[in-house]
């Protein structure tokens, strides 16, 4: 997995030479970012060899190089699955090589399914913990030394310094920021009633079917990270209806200005380092 992980580097930086300060992935609703971002360089995940193909509907499958006015980033247009069919190392393989392409922030956003029965379909969560006892550990297997050590520390894997900038800038854009543990389920099925009785029992906030693998891989390798939930339904008993996937996608849509505010709010505060030259 390193070969290829290294594989990939390789093939964009025969593309550009730009040195990201800080990682997004961006989530369902998210996807229109990219047009606020002065772009120095797009690869399609396609031209990239070893590299995992999203099969969603809706996303894009492709690396954006640019600047959030002077903060250097990358943007993952386009995750990848666990569902997909694909093992959790392929997984996470985008978020390392962010990582090993200069990445030292992340902020990880998904769509969530609400447990908490305060929450609203629309409602931002910053993720404080998460439970991954219900998907694979992406660090199983053989461990890749040169990214972090064998059995890191989980007790903080949510940076507090970025977290702490999600509340300030929520609070100045007069965003009701809400706040809770995000865990993940295998998908592709929704979750049934019983199971999220469950999950509320251990804890959970909100549910969904990425961020927490990503989260985890992220921290093995000392990115510093962030995560932003957008509740776009009830969870599975909580209210009387079926859940579909239509329905989160139209929620997302309703909330994107507000969270590409706060988006771009939290990239505008971390300080910029020098702009890299891009080769053409």
């Amino acid at each position: 997995m390193y070969q290829r992980l290294m594989k990939c580097v390789e093939t964009i930086r025969q593309r550009t030479d730009f040195h990201p300060e800080t990682a997004v992935v961006l989530g369902s609703g998210l996807g229109g970012y990219a047009g606020k971002v002065q772009t120095k360089a797009e690869i399609s995940y396609r031209e990239i060899e070893g590299f995992p193909v999203s099969t969603v509907a809706g996303h894009e499958g492709k690396f954006i190089f640019g600047y959030v006015e002077k903060t250097p980033v990358v943007l993952m247009q386009g995750r990848v699955h666990y569902y997909e069919g694909y093992d959790m190392a392929e997984v996470v393989l985008p978020i390392r090589l962010m990582g090993m392409l200069g990445a030292k922030n992340i902020l990880l956003t998904n769509a969530a399914g609400g447990i908490r029965k305060d929450f609203a379909p629309g409602d931002l969560m910053m993720i404080t913990d998460h439970i991954s006892s219900f998907v694979p550990s992406p660090l199983r297997g053989a461990n890749l030394d040169h990214l972090g050590e064998r059995f890191p520390d989980m007790s903080r894997v949510y940076d507090d310094a970025l977290c702490g900038k999600v509340r300030k800038e929520a609070q100045k854009l007069g965003i009701s920021m809400k706040e809770g543990v995000y865990v993940q389920a295998s998908g592709p099925n929704y979750e049934t009633p019983a199971e999220i009785r469950m999950f509320r029992s251990l804890g959970a906030d909100a549910v969904g079917m990425s961020t927490v693998c990503e989260a985890i891989a992220a921290h093995h390798m000392g990115m510093k990270v962030c995560g932003i939930s957008c509740i776009t339904n009830m969870a599975a008993g909580i209210l009387n209806q079926p859940l579909n996937h239509e329905e989160v996608q139209r929620v997302a849509d309703t909330v994107k200005e507000k969270f590409e505010s706060l988006v771009t709010a939290f990239l505008f505060e971390r300080e910029g380092g020098q702009k890299e030259e891009v080769m053409e």
